[in-house]
């Protein structure tokens, strides 16, 4: 969110406040440290190849794992004779093929302090699946002089520890290199020390001074991934989905991709440039080895370059030469190494061993997963009212409406404007008796106001971060003199979730839901519009240590409130917009403060991908865009767009335009309330997929070589998109486009979703295109389930039929799932659900169970019958069908695809089977 006009009652409280005020209308580069400007980044990036000269010594197994000592081969620095105190190593193995790096100082030689290890992030029951290492093995690599240590990681998958020079790599079948780290001798590990007389470890940036009292502790290395094509990954940046070299020969100037969480307004696409939310995990894919993934625990700022080929031409380094690699560094400027390595092979296998570490995404409510319409600000409580009535008037299903700050009482978070909005709990329940839901915001920054009890209790508990002085941080945001909460403090998170009770949180309802805006933290006068390096956490731990986590910390607290506040029984929903590993577990996010452009549609795309392949499913950007005005092309391919994001919400800036669907003429209403029509009918397809990720990881929305990893033709395309494995949706991303280019990946024909006409896969397509939709496919061989009914909101649709919609292949053969549980309890986890399996083959349906055994757990039921199943690719020979065990026949007829549409074409249809989806049943075409 961003504003000028708005504030214009704050001027007087700040000269600083109102410079940063007039800034904001767009992004300014020189507001923010490039690599050169951030001493850290500067220092990796000028090191050579070979620089680092550690050794790995005193190597053993001990509790489970492989650990060693890395000392330089001198242990006299000739410089400045200065000691260079150890490092310990430990390697650790766990199941499923992952492996844990650590590397951190040798506490017996007293450092000044403890570095900082992220906690909270890797999930307990990560921990339990060590492997207990018995023994190591040992073996000369190469032509080295010395022996490596090896140890088992996984089926035919070692890992290697290289003593002399150090080197830790994975390696497969035949010895292959899978992943490595330090091969090209770029390791460094900035030691904490005693400052020197005379020594200025102070940096400055645009008046800004931090003031480093513990010095450079960087950390920096190479990894290697090997057999890969392209490497991905690493959000959250407007960037294409394949990485980019940043450095290397014929590489134009550029920045390495930063991670740091920044307040971005209008970011710019094709940039490496860090935004909201930073994930440091790597995937890499190439047909020759396949997939493996690299992931570095650590919340400081890192800056991550991918070098590109031959840009190690001097460096003497003799590599494996018979597979083709990736190279990249890695820079952070505090923390410890606490890296894992997966090996996949296959995309969702990385996926899946990933989210073993840091935990697969929440489960979310049903509601959640359909239509959300926001805007900064809906007015008042006839404003709620008037656009909910519109929905109605014109036939627009949508679930949840959203309140920026302006609903709060001067800024004052879970408070009311009570003129603008007397009536809170009222305007909530109108909205539940349709089955629909509100939101509002609660961001991370206190109002420092002694009336304000929230800011009283805080500042008397010593719950805020303090500044490097010890008192209490103030900082500005929105409204005016804030104070943020201590969120890495457990106390102060399980006190920060008890606000989100009924009764503290006075005018909400059970079926108000929160969103986290401006969590990155946002400070509008601090360096970089966030908060200082130097401030000061539990522990004295020093910001810089954890800023990116801050964010995940505070979206933790308020999924945990939400949690408190339905007595553990009530899944929660949270929007955060700053990010970083584990924030899966916690609720949804968005890409934040994107522009009505063209360009920032298509960038959308690779943006959710990647938060996908890093964990992140249930993510979206702004329908429409947040900043600007778009024109009703632009808005109505959004909406057409925006129906397959997981997260589907329209948003705008409150100085833009209305743009409610019915405010752009009958014919482009028409065509945004068919675009919420398809995901509505989709929804029980897309919740079937929220469940696969809540159990596996793999995202809803995935890039095509996830589903075709040896389709060299899907590996750089990011304007297409997996939607599950069953659909394929081609964005249109040019104005009066009349035609689309739609590469259908091979192995399978496609049918297009409009008419049901079969298209040859393994080939491009020039489609035509009408404003009426955008190309989205499903693929041959899949069941998609539909509910062709609609309703004012998803709750409404909960007992309405379904549709099967059959693709059959070259073998006439389909299959898919249907999960289905009561959308909003945790009783699923106790087995209160329903998993159906559909195979149709040799001309006969068949659905079976896909639960385990629900014997002594919870139950749940459904009622809801099939009332249509559409064969696409059947001929339309056959008049009737044998459903068993009811010995009951059910006609064959040519029906319509859809049925809210009278222009819809004519397909091979089952007509009324009536079978319960709960029930085992069988239907033979006859």
């Amino acid at each position: 969110m961003r504003s000028v006009s708005l504030y214009h009652h704050l001027l007087c409280f700040s000269l600083l406040l109102a410079t940063h005020l007039t800034s904001v209308s767009s992004w300014k580069r020189d507001e923010f440290r490039n690599c050169n400007q951030t001493p850290f980044c500067k220092r990796a990036r000028s090191r050579k190849p070979g620089s680092c000269s550690l050794i790995a010594a005193d190597v053993s197994i001990s509790d489970g794992d492989l650990t060693a000592k890395l000392i330089p081969p001198n242990p006299e620095n000739p410089e400045d004779h200065s000691p260079i105190n150890p490092l310990i190593l430990t390697i650790s193995v766990y199941q499923d093929g992952v492996l844990r790096l650590k590397i951190d100082e040798d506490p017996s030689f007293d450092p000044p302090k403890k570095r900082f290890e992220v906690p909270d992030v890797i999930v307990p029951e990560f921990l339990e699946k060590k492997l207990w290492l018995q023994r190591l093995s040992e073996e000369v690599i190469g032509t080295d002089s010395g022996p490596s240590s090896v140890v088992y990681l996984l089926d035919e998958y070692e890992a290697v520890l290289r003593h002399d020079p150090f080197e830790v790599f994975v390696r497969g079948k035949g010895g292959k290199r899978v992943l490595s780290l330090n091969s090209n001798g770029l390791f460094d590990f900035e030691q904490l020390r005693v400052k020197k007389e005379g020594e200025d470890w102070e940096e400055r940036f645009r008046g800004h001074t931090d003031t480093r009292p513990y010095g450079p502790q960087s950390i920096s290395f190479d990894v290697s991934f090997y057999g890969a094509d392209f490497v991905y990954g690493i959000p959250e940046h407007a960037t294409s989905l394949a990485l980019k070299p940043t450095s290397g020969p014929g590489v134009e100037e550029s920045e390495p991709y930063r991670l740091f969480n920044l307040d971005v307004f209008e970011y710019i696409h094709e940039s490496p440039f860090g935004i909201y939310g930073s994930i440091p995990v790597m995937i890499s894919h190439g047909k020759a080895r396949g997939t493996s993934g690299f992931f570095w625990l650590n919340a400081a700022e890192m800056q991550i370059d991918v070098l590109g080929s031959g840009w190690d031409a001097e460096s003497g380094i003799a590599l494996p030469s018979d597979q083709s690699r990736i190279d990249t560094l890695w820079m952070s400027e505090a923390g410890v190494v606490d890296a894992f390595f997966f090996v996949g092979p296959g995309p969702k296998d990385v996926v899946r061993q990933y989210t073993s570490v840091t935990g697969t995404p929440a489960m979310p409510q049903f509601f959640a997963t359909a239509y959300h319409q926001c805007r900064w600000n809906y007015r008042d409580e006839e404003d709620v009212a008037q656009v909910d009535l519109k929905f109605d008037e014109h036939d627009i299903p949508y679930d949840v409406l959203w309140l920026d700050i302006e609903h709060t009482d001067g800024k004052r978070y879970f408070t009311w404007d009570r003129v603008l909005f007397p009536h809170p709990e009222e305007m909530q329940n109108k909205l539940a008796a349709k089955g629909r839901h509100m939101v509002t915001i609660v961001d991370p920054h206190i109002k420092r106001d002694e009336s304000f009890h929230l800011h009283k209790e805080a500042t008397q508990k010593g719950y805020y971060v303090k500044d490097v002085t010890g008192k209490d941080y103030d900082g500005w945001c929105w409204p005016g003199s804030s104070s943020y909460p201590d969120m890495l403090n457990p106390e102060i998170r399980s006190w920060w979730a008890d606000k989100f009770l009924l009764e503290n949180y006075v005018g909400s309802t059970p079926s108000l839901y929160i969103w986290n805006d401006m969590n990155e933290p946002s400070v509008f006068n601090g360096p970089e519009v966030t908060m200082p390096r130097d401030a000061l956490h539990i522990g004295g731990v020093e910001h810089r240590e954890l800023h990116n986590a801050y964010g995940y910390y505070f979206h933790m607290a308020t999924a945990d409130g939400l949690v408190k506040r339905g007595d553990g029984k009530v899944r929660p929903f949270v929007l955060s917009r700053a990010i970083f590993p584990g924030s899966q577990r916690h609720g949804a996010i968005w890409t934040g403060d994107n522009t009505a452009e063209w360009e920032q549609l298509r960038v959308s795309v690779p943006m959710i991908l990647t938060l996908g392949l890093t964990g992140i499913t249930f993510s979206g950007a702004d329908v429409g865009g947040f900043f600007g005005n778009p024109g009703p092309e632009l808005l109505v391919r959004w909406y057409q767009l925006g129906a397959y994001y997981p997260f589907f919400r329209a948003h705008a800036h409150h100085d833009t335009k209305r743009r409610e669907p019915w405010l752009f003429g009958e014919r482009n209403t028409e065509l945004m309330k068919e675009a919420i029509h398809i995901r509505y009918a989709l929804l029980p397809y897309f919740y079937t997929l929220f469940r696969e990720a809540n159990t596996t990881g793999v995202p809803v929305m995935r890039p095509l070589w996830m589903e075709f990893p040896a389709d060299e033709a899907t590996f750089s395309n990011d304007e297409a998109f997996m939607v599950g494995s069953s659909l394929l949706v081609q964005g249109v991303f040019t104005e009066r486009a009349k035609h689309a280019s739609v590469y259908l990946p091979s192995g399978q024909s496609w049918y297009y979703l409009n008419s049901g006409t079969a298209y040859k896969g393994g080939r491009t397509h020039k489609m035509e295109v009408s404003e009426e939709s955008i190309p989205a496919f499903q693929r041959a061989g899949t069941i998609i389930p539909r509910k062709d009914r609609f309703r004012r909101s998803s709750t409404q649709m909960e007992n309405d039929p379904y549709t099967l919609v059959i693709a059959l292949n070259s073998t006439q053969e389909a299959e898919g799932e249907l999960y289905i549980d009561d959308g909003k309890s945790f009783e699923f986890a106790k087995g209160a659900y329903i998993h159906r399996r559909f195979v149709f083959s040799n001309g006969k349906l068949t659905s079976s169970n896909m639960s385990p055994s629900a014997s002594g757990k919870s139950r749940f039921s459904c009622d809801c019958v099939i009332e249509r199943i559409i064969l696409l690719g059947y001929s339309p020979g056959p008049k009737s069908a044998l459903i068993e065990p009811a010995n009951q026949k059910a006609e064959i007829e040519l029906g319509p695809l859809y049925l809210r549409n009278g222009r819809s074409p004519t397909v091979v249809t089952i007509r009324k089977p009536n079978v319960r989806i709960a029930d085992n049943w069988t239907i033979q075409v006859l």
